[in-house]
């Protein structure tokens, strides 16, 4: 039981140190990178030892590569990286879905509302 409650924790931490790194990116990316985690960890809830720690092991990749990015030291005029093809391979259907509509949502063109906001 004891393994049971210390793997909620670790999962917990890593949910929440993510949404607080989350906050170092400009306000739209944060908003649809925090939407984001909050769906796959939630999608997550009920995955089978396997497929968790594959989860685990991915977002802490996420976590450290981000936290490098936005960091002090490590300055870069972009954040994120390129999926090497050889990893899109290995997508299933419903993650190359998934990736689809992340680009559809990051390169949307401003409306004119959205203009005339920022304008004020």
């Amino acid at each position: 039981m004891a393994a049971a409650s210390q793997h909620v924790s670790h999962v917990r931490a890593l949910y929440k140190a993510i949404l607080k790194l989350h906050r170092g990116l400009p306000l739209q990316m944060q908003a649809l990178g925090d939407q984001y985690v909050k769906e796959e960890f939630r999608h997550h809830k009920e995955a089978g030892k396997q497929e968790v720690d594959i989860f685990m092991h991915e977002w802490t990749k996420y976590y450290v590569t981000l936290a490098k990015q936005l960091g002090p030291k490590h300055k870069f005029k972009t954040v994120g990286q390129n999926l090497s093809s050889e990893l899109l391979n290995n997508f299933s259907d419903e993650q190359i879905g998934q990736l689809k509509e992340l680009l559809d949502a990051t390169t949307v063109p401003a409306s004119p509302a959205s203009d005339a906001d920022e304008k004020r």
